[in-house]
């Protein structure tokens, strides 16, 4: 029987006795035979890991942030780059590795980079450098007379 129902990934440095990221696991007893979701094997991803609110000595979890992961867990769905419901196969598939990254994808695309528009930017630094190093020169003379 599979009583794991929900894995969250929270930021690191959230409490005061560790700095490393926590997971909070959700067991359902539901799931236990007569249960009414007895069966139910499959179990949702949820990366909350990048929500927090930065602090001087530890992170803070927000009113919202806390609210996003409930509205998730409750909705029990893939989320765009914040939770999978992944099913059994999936799982087994991953050789029950319950490593949130396996199943919750966060990769953002890198802008594509104008290379054209950063030679033309560079020329006009120059440029301005030029001038800007022209007018030092003017006044380092007129400090000096």
């Amino acid at each position: 029987e599979n009583l794991l129902d929900t894995v969250v990934g929270l930021p690191g440095n959230l409490f005061p006795t560790t700095s490393i990221p926590v997971a909070i696991l959700v067991f359902d007893r539901s799931r236990e035979k007569g249960g009414a979701n007895h069966g139910c094997k499959s179990v949702l991803f949820v990366d909350a890991s990048r929500d927090f609110l930065p602090g001087k000595n530890q992170n803070n979890l927000t009113d919202e942030h806390i609210a996003r992961i409930l509205r998730t867990v409750a909705a029990w769905e893939d989320v765009d780059k914040y939770a999978h419901l992944a099913d059994f196969k999936e799982i087994k598939e991953n050789d029950f590795n319950l490593n949130i990254p396996r199943y919750v994808d966060t990769f953002e695309e890198e802008e594509e980079i104008d290379i054209d528009a950063v030679q033309r930017e560079i020329e006009q630094l120059e440029r301005e450098l030029v001038e800007v190093r022209a007018k030092m020169a003017v006044k380092l003379k007129e400090i000096e007379r």
